[in-house]
């Protein structure tokens, strides 16, 4: 029986689940039955109560995730095509409307469809050897997992073409002053880091973790006025949680809160 491509693991104590993507062989390209075990993987993750927040990276010491996997585009059918783009574009959704916030642990190169698997994430934490682009174009192709809307979004426009048209290779410093990465650490204290990261929002509520990161995420593209609405919406909503009490009380008496799962 063959190794699955994606792993899939749970820490109970710290509530912090993460997919790593297994094909070190193949710089851990994704295929198409990839794609599959990945959106299935956050399916899992998103429906387990003991986990508050997910974590993804990739196996071995050279990628993160270094694309699509090159041998299946070359041999993609025009009638297979749509279905292949649409898998990629699905799952990027699914990361963006998870219920948990998602952190991208970046253990090497991301490039094409690992870049935009990282731009799905919510939280993107570089090691010191990462680079980042889009090299589609030089192979006659562009983005098609989302990578052309969230580059622009996170980027601005400017710097998504620049990215997108030149096909050039970002490293882990210019990544973090073009604000494509939240931090970078070297590789020896990526794992501690996004571990200690991971487990410091999974201590909090998880209603308001969940509440404030929709917030942000539905009000990311309204107006001020829409998103304002937004915001207050996920506040009220809060009110009557039971977070909201266990919260305060655990403050007034000085330990632990005992969050509502």
């Amino acid at each position: 029986m063959s190794e699955s491509s994606v792993l899939r693991t749970t820490d109970a104590a710290s509530g912090v689940g993460t997919l790593t993507v297994n094909r070190p062989e193949r710089l851990n390209a994704l295929d198409l039955a990839t794609l599959g075990e990945l959106a299935a993987g956050f399916e899992a993750l998103d429906a387990d109560p003991g986990v508050r927040v997910v974590v993804l990276t990739g196996a071995g010491e050279r990628a993160f995730i270094a694309g699509a996997d090159v041998r299946e585009v070359r041999d993609l059918s025009l009638d297979a095509a749509p279905a292949y783009v649409a898998a990629g574009q699905g799952l990027t959704l699914r990361m963006e409307r998870m219920t948990k916030p998602v952190i991208a642990a970046v253990n090497g190169l991301a490039l094409g469809g690992g870049t935009e698997l990282a731009l799905a994430a919510d939280i993107r934490v570089a090691a010191d050897i990462a680079e980042f682009g889009f090299p589609e174009v030089r192979l006659g192709m562009l983005p098609a997992w989302g990578g052309t809307q969230r580059a622009v979004r996170l980027l601005g426009r400017g710097l998504a073409l620049e990215l997108v048209l030149t096909g050039r290779r970002v490293d882990a410093a210019e990544a973090l002053r073009i604000g494509l990465v939240n931090r970078v650490v070297p590789l020896a204290q990526l794992g501690a880091t996004v571990a200690e990261l991971a487990r410091t929002i999974a201590a909090n509520s998880p209603a308001a973790v969940r509440q404030a990161r929709l917030a942000i995420l539905r009000g990311a593209d309204a107006s001020l006025e829409e998103g304002l609405a937004i915001e207050a919406e996920a506040a009220l909503s809060l009110l009557a949680h039971g977070d909201r009490s266990e919260g305060l009380a655990a403050l007034l008496e000085k330990r632990a809160p005992r969050w509502e799962r």
